[in-house]
Parts: C-alpha cells; sequence; structure tokens
C-alpha cells in the first residue's frame, strides 16, 4: 500500500506540562488527535465529513513507547501515518524534535466505525472512507 500520512509541527504550551516542564503523558493524545485529523482532513474525510456520512470512529486501543520526554517549549514534529483501514482505521504515529530530528515518541491507535443512528459497530470500514483513500492513492 502507498504511503498516507500528514505530519504537524507543535510546540507544547506550560499548561501541557508538569512542575519540571516535560509534558505530561497524556497530552500526548491531543497531539495524535491533532495529526489524525490533519491526515484525514488531506483526504477530504474530517470530522464534519465523518458525522455527515453518518458514521463515528471511537478510538479502541492505543499503544505508546515514550522514548525520550518532551518539554515546554520545544518545537516538535506529529507525523500520521495510515497502516489499516479494510476493517478498522489503525494509524501509527511518530513525534520527532523538529530541530534534532529525534524520536521522541511511537504511538499507535485502532479505531472502528459506528453507525452514529443505530450505534453498531461495523466490522468492515464503510465505503465512503475507502473510496476516499482509493481517490487520494491513485
Amino acid at each position: 500500500m502507498q504511503s498516507l500520512s500528514a505530519t504537524v509541527e507543535i510546540k507544547p504550551i506550560f499548561a501541557d506540562a508538569d512542575p519540571m516542564g516535560v509534558v505530561w503523558h497524556g497530552n500526548y493524545f491531543r497531539y495524535f488527535e491533532t495529526a489524525r485529523e490533519a491526515l484525514f482532513e488531506k483526504i477530504g474525510y474530517g470530522y464534519a465529513q465523518m458525522h455527515e456520512s453518518g458514521f463515528i470512529w471511537p478510538v479502541v486501543q492505543s499503544t505508546v513507547k515514550f522514548i525520550a520526554p518532551v518539554y515546554v517549549g520545544q518545537k516538535i514534529r506529529v507525523t500520521a501515518i495510515l497502516d489499516e483501514y479494510e476493517n478498522r482505521i489503525r494509524i501509527n504515529y511518530e513525534i520527532h524534535d523538529a530541530a534534532a530530528n529525534a524520536r521522541l515518541t511511537r504511538a499507535q491507535t485502532t479505531q472502528i466505525a459506528v453507525n452514529k443512528t443505530t450505534r453498531e459497530t461495523l466490522f468492515v470500514t464503510p465505503q465512503i472512507l475507502q473510496e476516499k483513500i482509493s481517490a487520494f492513492l491513485k
């Protein structure tokens, strides 16, 4: 599969950190979300379009490997890479120091499609997302 990815640059603020200036681990998920949103916007299936198409996409699993800390004021690049989309959405993430290009974090999330009205879980990715991805990868 051809790679589909999006990268955003973020500079953590004081409110993201503990008293030592180290970004609190829970805030990494906001950074992943920012990159994931950029990824879906890139193919024309952002959150507004997901909602309009009748599906919600809850995260059902996540893993994170913290390699080195992120600090307040440190510019980072967060990349979201689509890994799987046929039966679920699996996205890999990497956080790099923007200046040194050193990898700081690796992560992965898995999302499933849920019918917004019936709240039924779909075990196959809806056609709308498959079409958006296929059109982008052509």
